[in-house]
């Protein structure tokens, strides 16, 4: 049985998702403009995905390369920027250039060595953002808080890597109010990475919060929220 956000359209959940992202960013005084919001596409259908573009959404992401290239190549009529949010693999690096306009999540110096390899052989620089393992969480990937500034040192050697922030997955909670200290975390890691970086302006996102938390995310600073279920509905 499909739940209430998927029998509702994707326009009617996009307009209540951007109140949401309006309140909060009300709330601490920020403007909604630098707040954008990321579609997470992952298992959802090619037509709800078109409505939602239509609707005005302007970045996709997506878990699985293959499937972003699927959904990409039927959606290449329609304006639309693609990123890598998921676990990427270095096998996949030169996939992940050839359809993604960002990647989200850069977390090994292997996977930063080919990711700059396939922007050279396309002539691009890529936008990453590096993904920290907030938690500290064994099942899931990124650097440690205690090895970003080496890490973010090293990756800035890469000519064809253009780091333009942070991003992280914090620990679930029931409770959104409890994800907080990951999140302000995050944003104070990127405030220290700015004090030492040639060129902190570039530093400016911070990639945090899905459909149950981001409102919190926002408050401490949030510049991409990731929205999937609050966005399509739940998987089908």
């Amino acid at each position: 049985m499909l739940d209430c956000l998927t029998m509702k359209t994707v326009v009617e959940n996009l307009a209540m998702v951007r109140h949401r992202i309006e309140a909060a960013c009300s709330k601490v005084g920020r403007d909604p403009a630098g707040v954008e919001l990321v579609g997470v596409t992952k298992t959802v259908p090619v037509d709800r995905i078109r409505e939602g573009v239509e609707a005005g959404l302007t970045i996709l992401g997506e878990n699985y390369i293959q499937e972003a290239r699927r959904k990409k190549e039927l959606l290449s009529d329609l304006p639309v920027s693609w990123h890598c949010i998921g676990h990427l693999q270095t096998n996949k690096a030169k996939f992940a250039v050839d359809c993604c306009d960002w990647v989200e999540t850069l977390d090994r110096e292997s996977l930063a060595r080919e990711l700059n390899r396939q922007a050279e052989r396309t002539n691009r620089t890529i936008p990453v953002l590096i993904q920290v393992n907030i938690g500290g969480e064994e099942t899931k990937s990124g650097i440690s808080p205690e090895d970003l500034p080496a890490f973010f040192n090293m990756v800035s050697e890469f000519e064809r890597l253009d780091i333009r922030g942070l991003m992280a997955l914090p620990p679930f909670f029931d409770q959104p109010e409890r994800a907080r200290p990951y999140f302000r975390q995050l944003r104070e890691l990127l405030d220290r990475l700015r004090q030492n970086a040639a060129s902190p302006g570039k530093l400016s996102e911070l990639s945090m919060g899905m459909s149950g938390d981001f409102e919190v995310a926002i408050e401490e600073g949030a510049t991409l929220v990731r929205i999937g279920t609050a966005l399509f509905g739940g998987r089908i």
